[in-house]
């Protein structure tokens, strides 16, 4: 049976760097972790996981709570759980998916939070393994997230420039901080232009934004923008504006928000706010697996940096009306 003795000897390094490697990847450069995974290879050696698990008294286990409606998010979770899972994998962990908030199923080693509302802080407070939110909070959690109100401030500067004469913001019904970060960016940025701001809001059902447009077509005229807080959003608002026979892009805009599967099957294509989602992923898993390492001590946040992807939906900056 090969042991790790004979990679480290096949690879030309010590022991201890294999362990490494095995157990700590992120620890260790890109060309050490090639070398030992080739001499892995060669001499097909599998880690014991189950053994290095009963010795750390771990069960090599996270679990994901997704706490919101599932019918809504798609295939935006699908995204997510990908970067989660890819980096679980490479630390030889396995993934399990949990849509009620129930601590009593099942152990674990710690836990990725997604869909979180006000009301489930206090349940998760009771929480007795290491805990990662994906999304911002209020309540000192180690989160990750996208910048939402830099990727709103983004897409409004964006729209201004291209000289919409209306820049409008359809928001999401909801009182949580990712929604009133992106409210502030879209508030701040036309505060700055001298802009009047437009804000309504309701649920985030293309339908419901469909409707609204044609409830309210009379209210709207020609070279006015819709900067939506998603592209649910934002596919409702182009089917509304298409119905009523309505131009895009030189009469209406829309810009929607996060830029996963929907803003691709609108036609014309969504001009949209691109978040990391795989990548945002991966780094809930690496934070909750370093904090577990680190016997629960805090690691802060991180934001990661959208990208304003332009499709068809948006003026051509060449041609924009004046």
């Amino acid at each position: 049976m090969t042991t790790l003795n004979d990679v480290a000897k096949k690879a030309n390094v010590s022991k201890m760097t294999v362990s490494r490697v095995i157990n700590h990847p992120e620890q260790v450069t890109d060309e050490l972790k090639e070398l030992v995974f080739k001499a892995m290879e060669e001499l097909n050696y599998r880690p014991n996981v189950a053994a290095k698990a009963l010795v750390n008294n771990r069960t090599q286990i996270i679990k994901l709570f997704i706490l919101e409606e599932m019918d809504t998010t798609e295939p935006y979770y699908m995204n997510l759980l990908t970067g989660i899972a890819q980096e679980l994998d490479a630390r030889h962990y396995s993934l399990q998916l949990v849509t009620k908030n129930n601590f009593d199923i099942g152990t674990c080693d710690g836990y990725i939070m997604c869909g979180v509302r006000e009301k489930d802080y206090a349940w998760i407070s009771g929480a007795n393994k290491p805990v990662v939110l994906f999304g911002e909070n209020r309540h000192g959690f180690d989160f990750v997230d996208s910048d939402n109100k830099a990727g709103i401030s983004l897409a409004t500067q964006y729209a201004i420039d291209l000289k919409y004469q209306n820049v409008i913001f359809i928001g999401i019904e909801i009182d949580e901080l990712f929604e009133l970060s992106r409210e502030s960016g879209y508030l701040q940025i036309m505060k700055e232009n001298q802009k009047m701001s437009q804000i309504y809001r309701f649920g985030n059902h293309s339908r419901q934004a469909a409707k609204f447009i044609k409830d309210n077509w009379s209210e709207f005229t020609p070279n006015t923008i819709f900067v939506c807080s998603s592209d649910r959003l934002a596919l409702g608002i182009e089917r509304g504006i298409i119905e009523m026979g309505g131009g895009i892009p030189n009469d209406f805009g829309i810009i929607g928000h996060d830029g996963v599967f929907l803003d691709q099957i609108a036609f014309p294509q969504l001009t949209t706010v691109k978040q990391a989602v795989i990548e945002m992923g991966a780094a809930c898993a690496k934070m909750l697996l370093n904090k577990i390492d680190q016997d629960g001590i805090s690691q802060g946040s991180v934001l990661f940096k959208p990208e304003l992807v332009i499709r068809g939906t948006t003026k051509n900056k060449m041609n924009k009306v004046n």
